[in-house]
């Protein structure tokens, strides 16, 4: 173990580099508002009751024996695969589930506290393709991969992973798993990820973490330090692989994040109260054998219902549906006590205005909804099939402005100016004034995409827009990027583990 790590002592590792002198330092931002209520104490207990009925009567189908077997001894009715649960047994399993709970990241600087009213922002995860950097839609690829988690890294309002920035199809699914841990693990030092698709990913994303993290199992199993999202099988079934994950990671004391993806008129009832219902249902139940699994562990309720364009079939995002089933998922969250993951998501095909307003409102819905793990944060384009290097930009100068915005405001004789107004008087202007310029860089701060120069004072080589002054700056933070420090011992044991298990042949797939 690493005694320096044991006993709290910091790295002394330089900081990384910032390639955009505005960015705001890396930490949570905590918000200072009550959360919005979207419905009345008595309409969100509808809901949570007619959850509960969905769970005694209609029940949710488990597909693994040994979940079964788990609820059953828990007291749950096993019929096959049909598991009901008893109202009284829901609520009693997910009581032990932890309000708020740290997790570790590969430094003590990097720790972050889910729960409470801080706020964790995650990179996109899972898309199969990528755009951007001044090259049209391609397929996943291990270098964009890379790319993508160095942006993740110099990024300061990015504080995790959520998953793979893009998926690196590049890579067999035999061995994936293995490349993109140990990359994630070596290009920065945030917490990682591992999708629960097998058992044996699980296990291998948990010891390279371990290793990189230069702790013993004891005390890897009693700090989170690696999280995976779980999603049920709308409607009403968790299956097999996900199931898995949950035994893998729970019996490990490591974050699980359970989000049905419940899409009003498709996979769910076309109403957002039905809709809800279902999300809840399926939340509780996942939750609640997090809770089988190793009482305590640290689990969070995942919202994710949004509707479907009812023309074509496509799912729809950043729409007022899915704005009221942020505030609403927030509510329910806040009523069992467990932190809340929600979304910055979008349906555009490209980084235009409809995919900045709808990710506006997906935040902003997200935030006041008392959101404390804000997943795919930056880069989701296309329902989630695209990732795009100039929305990674765009939508961390969005996350950058909301926790500007949530900084409180200074409220003292100085900040009040009266003596710096009576200075001016009436008809002058502040710009030169002592009190401006003794606070303009540390009381306002500047986007880094924004240009808010007039038209009249662009020059033939100034006129970018938006788009354009991402993708340059895109590439700056990738240039900026540098490998966070390990430990030479460190770094030759994680590539000996990566090693030997893609020699032995990772998991095991169909093709």
């Amino acid at each position: 173990m690493n005694e320096n790590r044991r006993r709290g002592v910091r790295s002394q590792r330089p900081k990384t580099r910032d390639v955009i002198n505005e960015q705001l330092s890396f930490g949570q931002p905590q918000m200072r508002f009550e959360p919005m209520r979207a419905v009345s104490e008595d309409e969100l207990e509808a809901i949570h009751q007619s959850s509960l009925k969905v769970l005694s009567e209609t029940g949710i189908n488990f597909l693994d024996e040994t979940a079964r077997k788990q609820l059953a001894d828990a007291g749950a009715e096993v019929d096959g695969e049909r598991v009901r649960f008893d109202p009284e047994l829901v609520m009693s399993l997910i009581s032990t589930a932890p309000e708020k709970f740290v997790m570790h990241g590969l430094t003590a600087e990097r720790d972050v506290i889910l729960g409470g009213d801080l706020i964790t922002n995650t990179l996109v995860a899972s898309p199969p393709f990528v755009t951007g950097l001044g090259r049209d839609r391609r397929d996943g690829n291990r270098e964009d991969y890379r790319n993508l988690l160095k942006m993740g890294q110099v990024l300061n309002i990015i504080h995790a992973s959520g998953g793979y920035p893009v998926e690196p199809m590049d890579i067999h699914p035999s061995i994936r798993h293995l490349y993109a841990t140990h990359d994630s693990l070596t290009l920065s030092d945030k917490i990682p990820f591992v999708y629960s698709l097998s058992r044996q990913r699980n296990i291998d994303a948990m010891e390279m973490t371990r290793i990189a993290r230069e702790v013993d199992e004891e005390t890897f199993n009693t700090e989170p330090s690696i999280s995976s999202v779980i999603n049920a099988s709308t409607p009403l079934r968790y299956d097999t692989v996900m199931l898995h994950g949950i035994q893998e990671m729970s019996s490990r004391n490591q974050c699980i994040v359970i989000t049905p993806f419940t899409l009003a008129g498709a996979m769910a009832p076309v109403t957002v109260a039905g809709a809800l219902v279902l999300q809840n249902a399926e939340a509780l139940a996942g939750i609640a054998y997090t809770q089988v699994v190793r009482p305590g562990a640290p689990v969070i309720y995942g919202g994710f219902t949004s509707n479907v364009d009812m023309r074509s079939g496509a799912p729809a995002f950043g729409t007022p549906e899915y704005w009221q089933a942020c505030l609403i998922g927030g509510q329910l969250a806040r009523r069992y006590g467990i932190p809340y993951r929600s979304s910055n998501v979008n349906a555009s095909n490209s980084a235009d205005p409809q995919s900045a307003y709808e990710s506006v409102i997906s935040i902003w819905g997200a935030v006041m909804g008392g959101v404390n793990l804000m997943m795919h944060g930056a880069g989701w384009l296309e329902g989630g099939l695209l990732t795009s290097y100039e929305k990674v930009v765009i939508d961390a100068d969005i996350l950058s402005m909301v926790a500007a915005m949530l900084k409180p405001i200074t409220i003292d004789d100085a900040s009040l100016a009266v003596e710096a107004i009576a200075e001016v008087g009436p008809a002058g202007h502040f710009f030169g004034s002592q009190h401006t310029q003794d606070r303009y860089s540390t009381e306002h701060f500047q986007p880094m995409v924004s240009d808010w120069r007039n038209f009249e004072s662009w020059d033939e080589t100034g006129r970018t827009d938006a788009f354009q002054r991402a993708t340059k700056l895109a590439h700056q933070i990738i240039d900026t990027h540098q490998e966070p420090e390990m430990r030479r011992e460190t770094r030759e044991e994680l590539d000996d583990y990566l090693e030997r298990r893609v020699a032995e042949g990772g998991v095991e797939t169909d093709y």
